[in-house]
């Protein structure tokens, strides 16, 4: 069986790449990445995944159908943003983190997930 990895759905590359940095220092396995929500549609139904750190915002997307998706399937998650979203009352138990990120917000949302 595959192992089971994180994914990161994060339309700024800069971001994603200071993500998987943090992973890499945390000692984690190197994550799967979406920059989009077709992407990580994709990923979600082709990869096992431990859980996934979804941004609200993905260029003029919103990630409600990756969030949707990785709850059909029983993948847990966070969001990810900037500010000033709402989130839908479906996910609104769902952690949020928040930009600009800190290491031990990421490690305890990962925590969270079993990883």
């Amino acid at each position: 069986m595959a192992e089971r990895r994180i994914l990161i759905v994060e339309d700024d590359v800069l971001i994603g790449m200071m993500l998987v940095d943090m992973f890499d220092a945390l000692g984690l396995p190197e994550p799967a990445q979406a920059t989009s929500t077709d992407e990580a549609l994709a990923l979600i139904a082709s990869e096992p995944l431990a859980g996934a750190l979804v941004d609200i915002n993905l260029g003029e997307e919103k990630g409600w159908p990756v969030a949707d998706a990785l709850a059909a399937r029983g993948v847990p998650f966070a969001f990810t943003s900037g500010g000033g979203d709402v989130i839908p009352a479906e996910h609104a138990s769902c952690r949020l983190i928040s930009k600009p990120f800190r290491i031990g917000d990421i490690e305890t949302a990962l925590r969270a997930f079993g990883v």
